[in-house]
């Protein structure tokens, strides 16, 4: 055969990849060749992590760096670059992406419930260049979300470049999740638990290792581009005080009641947004998102410098390039804009995700943690009865709010302990973000990454049996050894099938496979060796039928699992589009789930 050049390179680079396929199986096991991937999915997590949030910081700069830009003045170009930044990225997804990017965690999720783990290729590059626009021009949300998104995403390619097992695919989505998350803060074991309590990867050695080592790298390759500062340093310099403990539990508590405000107007405003039309969502949402950061600054992007502010007392620059900042100093009006950011933000993110801007919900959440913490501070210490560290609160309250909206206290207490630089604050954080969770969990059973999908019937991350059903291979348990009667056929034809059979049911078919019924051997027993009625009696005759015992190829292995459920059947019919294709049996069934669960939980 004659090739062109390029169909020549083709076959080349064909065989190199089969002749490398081949080394790799020859001479790597399974843990090697995991330890190997890890360390380069926490290389391009921290590389995207980087890149992000240059391009983020370089084109606010860009955007802002104006003549007529003054900070005690509103710029009354922030009515319009909200709405910019939304078109820009709707334009985006519309012609060059084409498919959906929600909430990025979600994607993940879903991809683990319901896709064995396989993520399309443009998810390593869409969510970082589309965020990248949302936030740059003003859109409320975070890149924490997008991030988790890509790195998972580039985690999935490369596990299906070098064809790994279900259980490694899993391995490496939770490996780039903990690679974006300790890139982004530069926080490894935030990482690591942001895996297991919200991705809900089981915690092994065989899981660990990898986890450990894509953290490391990313926060590594964070380390030496972006130095050592991160993103909210702040020494410690009140320590925690025992008599102190009941402060940070009202904490807690307020933070609690805020995260299901959170929750509450997030499903509220994409309810409202979602019988809009494009155009409209664009019109309105970017209109909306203009007045709000026309009037409170702080909410334009992720808002993380406002939270340096916070940390550094500095309220004065919260309020400029705001119609509030002639009275910066006014100590009632400031906590009014405090406690307006707190509940307009929350309103800001949402307009952002359902007007079409693409983002998360992790900054926002940290944002809105922060200014509550600080405003509950401002007000223990206006009482007079207590002094409280007004950045302690702060700091706390983002670990709260966040354990709250995500139901992740570990994640939350972990992550704010590694970006302070140390666990002075460590019992209030594990104070806070308990109380917060506890009182939320009741009134919330989802967090805002699970509940679409739980409603969907889309998740089984937090399900183990769900999980184990929806990734159990039909073709191995269906059973095809059944020997076929047809409905004109007789008692004589019944006997010869038993003679020959194993099986004590016998499909009635038509000729072209079209399932009729069954006929069960206990029916026609005390008929097997009465000769005078072999041709009195047709199969007909003894047919059942029920649609309790018949199900589709296509069905969920749920549905068909809940036909076992409540009754004493044993063996279900296996149909496709009405064609006999074969039975699952309860014995059958169960040992598949049984090597199943054996399989991913070996360490």
């Amino acid at each position: 055969m004659v090739f062109t050049g390029k169909n020549r390179l083709k076959n080349d680079l064909k065989q190199s990849y089969k002749g490398f396929m081949l080394w790799k199986i020859k001479y790597l096991s399974e843990r090697q060749t995991m330890i190997v991937l890890s360390f380069i999915v926490g290389i391009f997590c921290g590389l995207a992590s980087v890149i992000l949030k240059n391009v983020v910081h370089f084109t606010y700069l860009l955007i802002t760096d104006l003549s007529w830009f003054s900070k005690s003045t509103a710029n009354i170009l922030f009515l319009a670059y909200p709405m910019i930044g939304i078109t820009l990225t709707i334009f985006v997804i519309k012609y060059f992406i084409k498919d959906d990017l929600s909430h990025g965690v979600s994607k993940v999720l879903y991809a683990i419930s319901m896709k064995k783990g396989k993520m399309k290729r443009h998810n390593c590059y869409s969510s970082m260049f589309t965020s990248s626009l949302t936030v740059a021009f003003g859109g409320s949300v975070g890149l924490e979300a997008p991030i988790v998104l890509t790195g998972s995403a580039i985690a999935s390619n490369i596990g299906s470049f070098f064809r790994v097992n279900y259980k490694c695919m899993l391995t490496l989505l939770g490996c780039g999740a903990a690679g974006a998350i300790a890139g982004v803060f530069k926080a490894p074991i935030a990482g690591i638990l942001f895996v297991f309590e919200v991705l809900m990867l089981d915690l092994t050695m065989s899981t660990a290792i990898p986890l450990l080592i894509s953290a490391i790298s990313a926060a590594m390759i964070s380390y030496f581009f972006l130095g050592q500062d991160v993103e909210f340093f702040y020494k410690v310099t009140t320590p925690f005080e025992l008599q102190k403990i009941i402060p940070f539990m009202i904490l807690g508590i307020i933070s609690a009641v805020i995260s299901l405000y959170f929750l509450k107007i997030n499903k509220w405003v994409a309810k409202i947004f979602k019988a809009m039309k494009q155009w409209e969502k664009i019109l309105i949402g970017g209109s909306i998102l203009g007045v709000l950061v026309y009037l409170f600054p702080p909410l334009f992007g992720e808002g993380y410098s406002a939270l340096r502010d916070l940390l550094s007392n500095n309220t004065e620059h919260l309020l400029q390039n705001s119609f509030f900042f002639d009275y910066r100093n006014n100590t009632w009006l400031i906590l009014g804009v405090l406690l307006a950011i707190i509940f307009l933000k929350a309103f800001a993110t949402s307009v952002t995700l359902s007007s079409g801007g693409v983002g998360g919900t992790f900054a926002p959440s940290l944002f809105i943690g922060g200014f509550v913490g600080f405003f509950v501070a401002k007000v223990i210490n206006m009482t007079g009865l207590i002094v409280v560290a007004e950045s302690n609160f702060a700091l706390v309250g983002m670990a709260a709010v966040m354990a709250g909206v995500m139901h992740a206290p570990l994640t939350a207490t972990f992550l704010i302990a590694e970006i302070t630089g140390g666990y002075a604050l460590f019992a209030p954080l594990m104070i806070a973000t308990t109380v917060s969770y506890v009182v939320l969990k009741p009134f919330a059973k989802y967090s805002i990454y699970t509940e679409t999908l739980a409603k969907q019937g889309a998740l089984t991350t937090h399900d183990k049996n769900r999980s184990a059903l929806q990734f159990m291979n039909k073709n191995k348990i269906i059973e095809y050894n059944f020997v076929k009667l047809y409905p004109d056929e007789h008692l004589r034809d019944i006997v010869k099938a038993v003679e020959v059979s194993s099986r004590n049911i016998f499909p009635v078919v038509e000729k072209d496979d079209t399932f009729l019924g069954i006929v069960v051997l206990d029916d026609i027993r005390h008929l097997l060796f009465k000769p005078e009625f072999y041709n009195k009696y047709k199969v007909t005759d003894f047919m059942r039928y029920s649609p309790l015992f018949i199900a589709d190829l296509n069905d969920s292995m749920e549905k068909i699992i809940n036909k076992f459920r409540g009754s004493d059947r044993y063996t279900i019919i296996i149909t496709d589009n009405g064609k006999f294709v074969g039975a699952m049996t309860r014995a059958n069934v169960f040992a598949a789930y049984q090597r199943y669960m054996q399989e991913i939980s070996e360490e």
